[in-house]
């Protein structure tokens, strides 16, 4: 291809190990470096780390200057959350003020950075970063990201007037090995208090593409309203983190709501449940593992997206839509490298088909 971008890839968690594993074969990038910032895998091969058969030649690293040094095209982040809000600032901004493009799944709250509850000191290092190295900084992800933003904006391109539009995610995590007992309070008694159930870290965490909708539909929101349910199992159920013992949580479902004139416009939605037969009364996708989008508007529209492995791998749902995840980011790099100086949110991005996908 005539304008390969050289890459370095930060993060060989669970979604960095299957990106880069997919990055090595793809002709549009030349993976030129690993960091880590784990000392385990400091001077190991990416490789050896992401699983892979053969030795990939490139030794992961901590070294940032060193990854700076190389000059990449851009810098494609798979760090920890916005839990790890220092952390993550001080190595993107270093990249940024060395005039490093940066594209990233982590920090959802970026996704809008202008979104009234982003603290100052996590947006100005970056707007001052990507002043001075004249770069430019895009967050994605599945949620918050493209599916609840570039999914349910496209489909509103297609109506007239939307009267409401939800987005939702509705997954199995009998599987799944994230927080969701701290975060979600799954597995736990029904009256312990989730770290996602006050209203503003729910709306900080995971509601800015809310905000993001209303910009892109032109308007101004009354407010920004929550809701949370749980359900209790009656029986055992094993997971991948252990048993949850009856009259535990097995299932949330909570909504963030866009509010105008009084009435709910914007939605997003999640039913994360232990088991596909948990909760039954709650909405369910037409397959299991889904994420929908439902707009109620002239037309009203429906559209259900299924991330899967075709690959006989055994690899499930939800690691595929990790990787898609992950792919946003690094399929998006030609696109933000065009683009001016500065923040870069959805709306700034134009069609990404995926140059070399096809190949």
């Amino acid at each position: 291809m005539n304008d390969v971008k050289r890459v370095v890839i930060w993060g060989t968690g669970f979604v960095g190990r299957m990106v880069i594993a997919e990055a090595v074969k793809h002709p549009a990038f030349d993976l030129v470096g690993v960091g880590v910032s784990d000392p385990a895998k400091v001077g190991r091969d990416a490789g050896e780390i992401c699983g892979l058969d053969t030795p990939l030649g490139l030794t992961a690293t901590d070294d940032v200057d060193a990854l700076i040094d190389l000059k990449p095209d851009a810098l494609v982040h798979y760090g920890p959350t916005a839990a790890h809000a220092e952390a993550n600032i001080a190595l993107i901004t270093r990249f940024l003020r060395a005039g490093i493009d940066v594209c990233s799944t982590a920090m959802t709250p970026w996704i809008w950075p202008s979104m009234h509850l982003n603290p100052p000191n996590w947006i100005e290092p970056v707007t001052v970063a990507c002043e001075l190295g004249e770069s430019s900084c895009f967050t994605t992800g599945i949620d918050p990201g493209f599916a609840n933003d570039l999914f349910p904006m496209t489909l509103m391109g297609l109506c007239s007037e939307v009267r409401r539009v939800r987005a939702s995610e509705l997954l199995d995590y009998t599987n799944y090995e994230g927080d969701y007992d701290r975060e979600m309070g799954i597995g736990r008694p029904p009256e312990y208090r989730a770290m996602l159930e006050n209203p503003d870290i729910l709306v900080f965490a995971w509601g800015a593409t809310v905000p993001m909708i209303a910009h892109a539909a032109g308007i101004m929101l009354d407010e920004i309203t929550t809701t949370w349910e749980k359900w209790v199992t009656p029986e055992e159920r094993k997971t991948a983190k252990g048993v949850i013992a009856p009259g535990n949580v097995a299932a949330v479902r909570f909504t963030i709501n866009g509010v105008y004139r009084g009435e709910t416009r914007i939605q997003l939605e999640h039913v994360n449940r232990i088991g596909n037969d948990a909760a039954p009364d709650w909405p369910s996708g037409n397959e299991n593992d889904v994420y929908r989008v439902d707009i109620d508007g002239t037309p009203s529209i429906s559209q259900e997206t299924a991330f899967r492995f075709t690959d006989a791998s055994g690899r499930d749902a939800a690691a595929a839509g990790c990787l898609a995840t992950g792919l946003r980011a690094l399929n998006a790099v030609p696109a933000v490298n065009d683009l001016s100086p500065g923040w870069v949110t959805a709306l700034d991005l134009p069609l990404i088909p995926g140059v070399g996908t096809i190949r």
